[in-house]
């Protein structure tokens, strides 16, 4: 089995208690922290910055999986990574050609990922494996959490499984949107190695239990 990482999603925590909240997530077994960096351009909502990623990097020692959901995430990246982010995942919506903008955050010394939202074809990432760290999967339409998780979009990460390994290349997949212990263990068959859980973890009266599910230990 490959490692299976566990990402909840700072979106759905208790931003009153952020530091206990972490802290909780990270008792019961979490691997990272996955941020959800929103402008109200890109998508049709407003969520956090630059300062709550430094608090949170001030809460824990977890990767800090952070995810532009911005139209222009050009002059940002050098400031994420400086407020302590792990990785930067852009959109190819946004970056068609988006050599540059990962050169840069390779530069930065962060991992690069590349994501998709579930009406943009998979096709789009393969070209650009070999320069990317991370490919996330959007099983929900980016902007708003507590959404329907979409199994349609499986299909694109079992094709992006089978260009990864048929590479030999690294590349992790991640999928975001709607994942919980219901519908993970679709998520890991198809090829999902990083599995982005919100309300699943932070909503849940036992998140260790979440985890482990979601994990599939």
């Amino acid at each position: 089995m490959h490692d299976i990482r566990v990402a909840p999603s700072l979106l759905a925590a208790d931003f009153g208690a952020m530091r206990k909240e972490i802290e909780r997530v990270e008792r019961a077994g979490a691997d990272l922290l996955h941020l959800d960096i929103m402008d109200g351009h890109f998508v049709p909502n407003l969520s956090y910055g630059i300062p709550v990623v430094e608090a949170a990097r001030r809460c824990t020692t977890m990767h800090l999986d952070t995810h532009l959901m911005l139209a222009d995430p050009g002059p940002y990246l050098e400031p994420f990574c400086a407020a302590g982010a792990d990785s930067l995942t852009i959109h190819l919506e946004v970056a068609p050609d988006p050599r540059h903008l990962l050169s840069e955050i390779g530069r930065l010394g962060c991992r690069r990922g590349l994501a998709v939202n579930p009406g943009t074809p998979v096709d789009g990432i393969l070209p650009w494996l070999e320069h990317i760290d991370l490919a996330l999967i959007m099983s929900v339409e980016p902007g708003f959490g507590g959404q329907s998780f979409m199994p349609e979009v499986l299909q694109k990460v079992r094709t992006l499984r089978q260009a990864i390994d048929g590479a030999g290349s690294q590349v992790d997949i991640e999928i975001d949107g709607g994942v919980g212990p219901g519908n993970a263990a679709m998520c890991r068959d198809a090829g999902a190695r990083w599995l982005v859980a919100g309300s699943a973890v932070f909503k849940a009266e036992d998140p260790a239990e979440a985890i482990t599910q979601i994990r599939g230990d």
